[in-house]
């Protein structure tokens, strides 16, 4: 009797526990763009896989105070959102997963990447 109620009280122990342990979201690839720096270089940011759900401002050209990144390439299995302004304002595209890389002339600050569907 004792081992079926502490038997019990581990499952239901688990039961709880386990929710919680889960890793965060994310897309799996690489999703790139471009922008130039304060010294006239044109960079390339690669984010390996960004955190679904979520605005990410990107680095570099994140601010409204800078000028915008160009030419993303999504080669994640999510599709995104790239918008135009800081933290997902202004004009937005939506680009394919493991689409094709965009022309330079799409700017952009910030990205979302769509959560992935529940079980």
């Amino acid at each position: 009797m004792k081992l079926r109620t502490a038997l019990g009280t581990c499952l239901a122990a688990l039961a709880l526990v386990l929710p919680m342990a889960g890793p965060a979201q994310a897309a799996q690839g690489e999703f790139h763009y471009k922008y130039v720096d304060g010294f006239g270089q044109e960079r390339q940011v690669d984010l390996h896989d960004p955190v679904s759900g979520k605005c990410i401002n990107l680095y570099g050209v994140g601010d409204d105070d800078v000028p915008p990144g160009y030419g993303p390439h999504n080669d994640t299995d999510t599709a995104a959102t790239v918008y135009r302004g800081a933290n997902c304002t202004g004009a937005e595209w939506r680009l394919k997963a493991h689409g094709r890389p965009a022309r330079d002339a799409l700017e952009l600050r910030s990205v979302r990447f769509d959560a992935p569907d529940a079980p």
